[in-house]
């Protein structure tokens, strides 16, 4: 059973940045989209980022909102992902999921139609 848990949240003010870590466990070789997801209150889940893993090389998404700020990283040896969050605005305050599928990423993925979810880590970003 694959579980993700996110870590790296916090309180910070405009300007300031954050990273947030998923590790992955259980049956991790199968899996090949991750990403990440936010969500404010009142508002839609958002995609942030995600990452496709080919063999021949990944393709990194970025939600037009946080692109030139956010950066998707990875370390296989550690089954972590990680969502460097420079120059954070309020507007990036949210509750921060990350999400996995066993398949490529897809237009459903980017939906927030993952297989499996992490439990969420708040960011607050103050002005």
């Amino acid at each position: 059973r694959i579980q993700l848990v996110e870590s790296g949240g916090g309180s910070v003010q405009a300007g300031e940045s954050l990273r947030l870590s998923c590790t992955v466990s259980g049956y991790t070789t199968s899996i090949y989209c991750i990403g990440w997801f936010r969500q404010a209150p009142g508002k839609e889940r958002e995609g942030v980022a995600h990452i496709s893993l080919f063999s021949g090389g990944n393709i990194t998404f970025y939600a037009d909102s946080v692109k030139g700020r956010f950066t998707f990283s990875q370390d296989n040896a550690k089954n972590t992902v990680y969502l460097q969050m420079n120059s954070l605005k309020p507007e990036d305050t949210a509750m921060y999921y990350c999400a996995a599928n066993e398949d490529y990423c897809t237009s459903d993925f980017e939906r927030g139609g993952a297989a499996y979810w992490g439990q969420g880590t708040q960011v607050t970003v103050s002005s």
